[in-house]
């Protein structure tokens, strides 16, 4: 399995959590989650860190079944489309957006 993060290091704008978060799961997931191939969407809200790690307000974690798929959804229009919706998000943000592709290795826990 391939899981694609966009990570969002920095912080919401103070007074606009609510917003963003607001904005993400109206207008974002509805598009996230029609990229093709994409087998799980995931939003992670950053709520707490260690003293001194860098802030990171939220992660998306999008999975595939493998490369192909991935590359297959970031050339689809919907993800074009989720770019130019994310430059209205990215008002209510300082920082950068970076992106990152993991293989995903899982353990059965006792």
């Amino acid at each position: 399995m391939i899981i694609r993060y966009a990570l969002f290091e920095g912080e919401i704008h103070a007074g606009r959590e609510s917003e963003f978060r607001h904005f993400v799961r109206e207008r974002l997931v509805p598009l996230w989650t029609q990229f093709p191939g994409a087998e799980e969407v995931r939003v992670l809200d950053g709520t707490a860190r260690d003293e001194g790690a860098p802030a990171y307000a939220m992660a998306l974690a999008i999975s595939y079944p493998d490369m192909d798929s991935c590359n297959r959804a970031l050339q689809s229009e919907v993800r074009f489309q989720s770019r130019d919706v994310t430059g209205e998000l990215l008002k209510m943000f300082t920082g950068r957006v970076h992106h990152h592709v993991f293989e995903a290795n899982e353990y059965a826990t006792n």
